[in-house]
């Protein structure tokens, strides 16, 4: 009590006026100002992003089956649209698919790995022109060369058929040409986080470089290597424009090219929507199961490299 009054007789004498509380959280709006507003932006970009999912899984569930009579919420309840699918050339549409984006996404792995490697860890004439080429041309769509790309295939189609038009292996080297520069970016930034004392540590035990590559520096670098894998296997499984140049005949057309082939005709492309709902629903189980697997790589090999190029 003395010393409440004192500090009272002090402010009265010096003129002085005690410091105003500050609340948070207060009953008018300061939890919403602080945390609330964030919550209402997360729940209208759940509800923005989960709407068209729940609309095709509803419309691949709806036994009509037509675009018509879809709603967000179906009516009636059947797998008659994922049987009639399965009857059909979607279980090849679907193995085409895997086999193309699992091979994709593997080789341009490893390529870019190996190339990372080099110019993360080597000091040679035309390293710096190499990267910046390789960020150059990664700024053009590869879908602006499609006349010189098709033009190529045409000649190598009369010459070599087994990587030329309507075949896996001509579609894979046109997607590990497009997905080689960004991945190797990405991968060299990650290398130059990793310290070459363990290199030279290893070349002092008598490892060569490819043992320095393969035992020491590909462990460390997983996150980087489940990222390009994961990035490289969605964009050769979701790709259209170029599949459906250079996939004509039926068999060796990839899943995205074959729904499209269910809707394209006006005349039946209101009565096939329920098969095409479904065959993006199944084509989204492989995405969506890799990416739960990759998940705890996916924050680290994103951000890993990007403070030290």
């Amino acid at each position: 009590m003395a010393h409440t009054t004192s500090e009272s007789a002090v402010q009265a004498a010096t003129g002085s006026q005690p410091p105003e509380l500050v609340r948070h959280g207060s009953a008018k709006g300061g939890w919403f100002r602080r945390t609330g507003f964030s919550h209402l932006v997360g729940i209208l970009a759940l509800a923005f992003s989960i709407f068209p999912i729940l609309f095709v899984v509803s419309a691949s569930l709806n036994p009509v089956g037509t675009l018509s009579s879809s709603t967000l919420l179906p009516r009636e309840v059947s797998l008659a649209n994922y049987q009639t699918l399965f009857d059909g050339s979607f279980p090849r549409w679907f193995l085409n698919s895997l086999i193309i984006a699992s091979l994709a996404a593997g080789i341009s792995m490893l390529i870019s790995a190996c190339a990372a490697y080099s110019f993360s860890r080597f000091r040679f004439r035309g390293r710096r022109t190499g990267l910046m080429s390789l960020l150059l041309v990664q700024m053009f769509p590869q879908f602006l060369a499609i006349v010189a790309i098709y033009l190529i295939f045409a000649e190598i189609t009369e010459l070599w058929p087994a990587v030329g038009f309507n075949t896996s292996a001509g579609l894979i080297l046109l997607y590990l040409g497009g997905a080689l520069g960004v991945n190797t970016w990405l991968m060299k930034g990650f290398f130059d986080t990793i310290p070459k004392d363990l290199d030279e540590s290893a070349k002092m035990d008598g490892a060569t470089h490819f043992q320095v590559f393969s035992g020491i520096i590909l462990p460390l670098v997983a996150p980087i290597l489940a990222i390009t894998g994961l990035l490289g296997f969605i964009g050769a499984i979701n790709e259209f424009l170029i599949a459906i140049i250079f996939l004509r005949e039926d068999e060796s057309k990839t899943a995205a090219v074959g729904l499209y082939g269910l809707i394209a005709d006006p005349l039946t492309k209101n009565a096939n929507f329920g098969e095409f709902s479904a065959g993006a629903v199944i084509l989204a189980v492989p995405t969506v199961a890799l990416f739960m697997y990759l998940q705890r790589y996916i924050v680290g090999g994103l951000t890993a490299g990007a403070v030290k190029g």
